[in-house]
């Protein structure tokens, strides 16, 4: 029981590092930069990445997106290049509440999964004490 809630907590830890991802994603997306002047660098969107571990769980690390960047259209920008483009994070709102959606339903889960485990402990514990 103690290793399905080490296994939960680091869904835990994957689940909110998802959910910081998107988060910091929809926070920066209109944070724009230069095409050409690397002084002004855009946002570039995040995402996780989780391995298995060989005791179980995972670990999940932040990760740069492919492609991290679009160009926009945005002339009034100081930085724009001749044609009025910048360098803008390639965020999707949409695919950013989904996967907000999806970290939420994960950290509950694994959750209730430490929930369970402690029930099942105490229950144990009970027996034992009870002989």
């Amino acid at each position: 029981m103690g290793n399905a809630i080490g296994i939960a907590i680091t869904g835990l830890n994957s689940a909110a590092m998802r959910l910081s991802a998107s988060a910091s994603n929809i926070a920066n997306m209109q944070n724009t930069g230069s095409l050409t002047d690397e002084s002004i660098p855009s946002y570039e969107a995040q995402t996780t990445q989780s391995t298995t571990t060989s005791s179980g769980g995972c670990f999940t690390k932040f990760v740069t997106k492919e492609p991290a960047t679009t160009i926009a259209f945005d002339p009034n920008a100081f930085y724009a290049d001749e044609n009025g483009l910048v360098k803008a994070p390639y965020v999707n709102l949409e695919n950013e509440l989904i996967t907000m959606k999806q970290a939420e339903i994960a950290y509950k889960a694994n959750a209730q999964t430490i929930k369970t485990a402690s029930q099942m402990f105490d229950t144990i514990i009970d027996a034992m004490e009870d002989e």
